[in-house]
């Protein structure tokens, strides 16, 4: 499954949200402004306040995506594997994708799933290839 250029367009514009868990299974949701695209299949992002996304990106890479444009009622969900790269290539990486390097590091997320999130009734359906 690849990103679309309609959904490339969008990850431009919105800003992200990410869902992660930890090892418990407690949800921790927040935005993530540094997100873009790193190429067809895979999505990155600086990790900026090591925070609780963070500790549990690194306990067990889970991680849910969202764009969402309000006006047009449109939007994805993305789902996969969050790994936290701190090596200078990963982060210089980051640094030309976003413009600002990391302050912790770089988390790239491979997209195992893709889920449209348009209003109405194809609303968090799986996109098939």
């Amino acid at each position: 499954m690849k990103l679309t250029d309609e959904m490339k367009d969008l990850i431009k514009v919105q800003l992200a949200y990410i869902a992660t868990v930890d090892e418990q299974g407690n949800p921790n949701i927040g935005p993530k402004r540094t997100m873009r695209v790193l190429d067809d299949t895979h999505l990155i992002f600086c990790e900026n306040t090591n925070g609780q996304h963070h500790a549990n990106i690194k306990a067990n890479g889970k991680i849910s995506v969202a764009f969402v444009d309000r006006e047009a009622n449109k939007g994805f969900r993305f789902t996969g594997k969050a790994t936290s790269y701190t090596d200078q290539a990963k982060m210089d990486l980051a640094k030309e994708l976003v413009g600002t390097a990391p302050k912790a590091a770089a988390v790239i997320i491979d997209i195992e799933k893709m889920y449209t999130l348009d209003s109405g009734p194809l609303a968090g359906k799986l996109i098939e290839e």
